[in-house]
Formats: C-alpha cells, sequence, structure tokens
C-alpha cells in the first residue's frame, strides 16, 4: 500500500510540474463553448459521485470484514468487485474533465489502468487462495471495476451504495478539499476570462450538483 501511495505521489508531482511548464498545452482554454461547460460540469458530477463511492466502499468493508477474514459481497462489493478503485478512477477523470483539455483524459485512463491492474489481479488471486470456489462465484456474478447497467436500473440504490455518518466522517476532509479546490481553481479562470455575469449559469449547475450530493447521502444514510 505505501509502496502504491508513494508512486501516486511522484505520479502527481510529475503531472504538476509539467502542466506548470506546459500550461497552454495541458489546460483547457475558457471559451464560451457550450461543451466546455458540460465537460465542467459533468467531471464535477463524477468527483462527487465517485467520492460517494470510495466512502460507502471503504466504510463497508471495514464493517463488514474485519482484517480481510470474510469475503464481502454486498454493498458497493455487489455493484462491482473493486468499488474504490471505481471510486478514484471517477474522481480523477472528473478532476480531468474540469480542467484538462480532452485529450488529456485518455492519458489519464492509460496511467490509472497501469498502476492498478498489476495491484488489482495480485489482489484477486490472493483472495481466490483464500476463499476458493465462493470467490469464482462471485466473480462469475460480478465484474471488476464497471457495473452493469442492470444491475443499476434495477437494485435499490441504498442496498448498492450505503452510507453510515461514521465512515463519511473520515473522508469529509478529503472530499471537501477536492471540491473546494476544484471549484476555485474552475471558477477564478472562468471569471478572469467571462466575468461573473457570464458564470452564473455554471455556477448554479455547480450548487445544484452539491446540493444533490448532499440529499443522496442524506438518502443513502444508514444507522
Amino acid at each position: 500500500m505505501k509502496k502504491r501511495l508513494r508512486l501516486s505521489g511522484v505520479l502527481i508531482f510529475l503531472a504538476t510540474c509539467l502542466v506548470l511548464v506546459f500550461p497552454k498545452l495541458f489546460l483547457r482554454p475558457d471559451t464560451l463553448n457550450p461543451l466546455n461547460d458540460i465537460s465542467e460540469v459533468f467531471g464535477f458530477a463524477l468527483v462527487l459521485f465517485g467520492s460517494l463511492l470510495r466512502i460507502s466502499g471503504r466504510g463497508y468493508k471495514a464493517e463488514h470484514s474485519k482484517e480481510g477474514k470474510a469475503l464481502v459481497k454486498d454493498g458497493p462489493y455487489g455493484l462491482v468487485r473493486n468499488p474504490m478503485y471505481l471510486g478514484i478512477a471517477m474522481i480523477g477523470l472528473g478532476i480531468v474533465l474540469v480542467l484538462f483539455r480532452w485529450w488529456t483524459s485518455a492519458i489519464f485512463i492509460l496511467i490509472f489502468t497501469l498502476q492498478y491492474i498489476l495491484l488489482i489481479f495480485k489482489e484477486e488471486k490472493r483472495l481466490a487462495d483464500k476463499f476458493g470456489q465462493e470467490y469464482k462465484n462471485y466473480i462469475n456474478s460480478i465484474p471488476l471495476i464497471l457495473p452493469k447497467i442492470n444491475t443499476i436500473l434495477t437494485k435499490d440504490m441504498r442496498s448498492i451504495l450505503p452510507l453510515k455518518l461514521s465512515w463519511v466522517k473520515k473522508e469529509i476532509g478529503t472530499v471537501l478539499g477536492i471540491i473546494l479546490g476544484l471549484l476555485a481553481l474552475e471558477s477564478w479562470e472562468d471569471i478572469r476570462v467571462q466575468g461573473l455575469a457570464a458564470y452564473k449559469e455554471e455556477l448554479f449547475a455547480f450548487s445544484l450538483l452539491i446540493a444533490l450530493f448532499f440529499m443522496l447521502t442524506a438518502y443513502l444514510r444508514q444507522e
């Protein structure tokens, strides 16, 4: 785990350096383009809901499989086998869509895949060795990281994405830091280029998303 975190830190540092040296190459220019607005709003939504998925995955696993002694197959693990990694991917891709040019999304997906695919397969082998046929049956019914549309449409959202206040409290500082930082960076540049009046509609959309985020958090909350 520590090795992966160090690698992530190095990649983020290198990416930041490249953006600072070549900002026009990587950062999307703020022009009055509806596609840019759609990308920013969609990206912001990915960050918010990816955060919910990550919180639910981490909290549910910690509560239902202390020290990894039980195979968790319900909750967010009934949606995909790696909900936390999916949440991280959604957050990262969302940040890219809000701040960067379209083509950088492909680079992010490639780097994310290369960084996590070996780790995921290593974890899956360990679980297969530990839980045997039970894990093989689980693999056959639940996808690796991309959920089935049918599952999303037919299952109760509260059963596949449960939340508890204690889980949210542990992660809320990180989530708010990402949200506020992203808003500050995106809003500052838009207001500087377009003016406050032109930014009001986009700000309204962001506000609706944040309100929906907290409403959904309250809806998913379990005692």
